[in-house]
């Protein structure tokens, strides 16, 4: 059974795909997937072992040049392509109206969240198959869920598994004892103050760490060289294709990050993951795996470098009891 999946966007939505396909893997060793998604997340995708053939729209690109013919060539060619692969079902992932009209363009049933269960019920609409997942649900279990419901299994939720593995690199910034700070994030609200950073990066000196950063546009590489003039132990990475990124941030040893789809990507690297929340609830779409952990500003405070850092040793300390415990067995 051919299953092309649906999910376009954003970093973390895709990842939070990962352990569903896990599930199917396990359950349905005949099915073989593809996947449809955002051009700029074609390399997450690329991670996991399963994916055969990825497609990529560019819906933010295209919605600026809908009346441009190179636009509709793309359309087209992408419509061509997913109908060229004959697919036995489409699962749309993602319970939207851009995803289902994306799914649309495959020619095969459609299988989806139901209209009470969707993120937008209109989407529902294109489904031939739809499926009740309570909303309340983090949105690694509803996409389990959704995956079982639509291809007849029931997902083993007492284990959590991405199925990814870090990208092969040959980066002289990673070690035994590197940490990631990850700062840079899409609203100035999410941001950690530099200050912090810096007094997090001096902190992690202390321990014996070497911090590791990186930036993606100018503010951000002001922050970068800002941990790193204060702390001249730390490691700037320059800007750099997301697969050399993802290297770098796998062969970590602990990850520091605010709220964005990086942060994800380590704590489904099963790597020591502390995520920073300052403005947005974690709740059903925060960071989730084995060793990663979110703390969340309450109203009217901050979060302090020490108490990251105390939440930092508590989660390497557990992946050391874990990783003894593998090698006893």
């Amino acid at each position: 059974m051919k299953v092309l999946i649906v999910k376009t966007s954003s970093m973390g939505d895709v990842i939070h795909t990962f352990p569903a396909i896990e599930d199917a893997r396990r359950a349905r060793p005949g099915l073989s997937f593809d996947w449809c998604v955002e051009e700029a997340f074609a390399g997450i995708v690329a991670l996991h072992p399963a994916i055969q053939t990825i497609h990529t729209v560019a819906i933010r690109r295209w919605r600026g040049k809908l009346l441009e013919p190179g636009t509709w060539r793309e359309v087209v060619g992408l419509r061509s392509a997913l109908r060229a692969s004959r697919y036995d079902l489409v699962l749309d992932a993602q319970g939207l109206l851009k995803s289902a009209l994306v799914a649309r363009l495959a020619a095969a049933p459609i299988a989806g969240f139901d209209r009470s269960s969707a993120r937008e019920p209109s989407a529902s609409l294109f489904y031939g198959h739809r499926y009740a997942v309570p909303r309340d649900l983090h949105a690694i279990e509803r996409t389990r869920r959704l995956f079982g419901l639509a291809l007849g299994y029931e997902p083993d939720f007492s284990r959590l598994d991405s199925g990814i593995v870090p990208p092969a690199g040959r980066s002289t910034f990673v070690g035994e004892k590197t940490a990631f700070l990850l700062h840079g994030t899409s609203r100035e609200d999410k941001k950690w103050p530099v200050a912090d950073w810096i007094e997090t990066a001096r902190l992690l000196v202390d321990k014996g760490m070497t911090p590791v950063t990186t930036w993606s546009n100018d503010r951000e590489k002001a922050v970068a060289e800002a941990i790193a003039g204060a702390v001249s132990q730390t490691v700037v990475v320059p800007r750099s294709p997301l697969a050399e990124i993802a290297a770098v941030i796998g062969g970590s040893a602990l990850v520091i990050g605010a709220d964005t789809g990086l942060t994800h990507l380590a704590s489904a690297f099963a790597l020591p993951t502390v995520a920073v929340f300052l403005a947005t609830e974690p709740g059903l779409t925060g960071p989730c795996g084995p060793f990663s952990s979110t703390l969340l500003a309450r109203p009217g405070l901050g979060i302090t470098p020490a108490a990251v850092m105390a939440e930092a040793e508590r989660l390497l300390a557990l992946r050391e009891i874990g990783q003894l415990k593998v090698g006893r067995g």
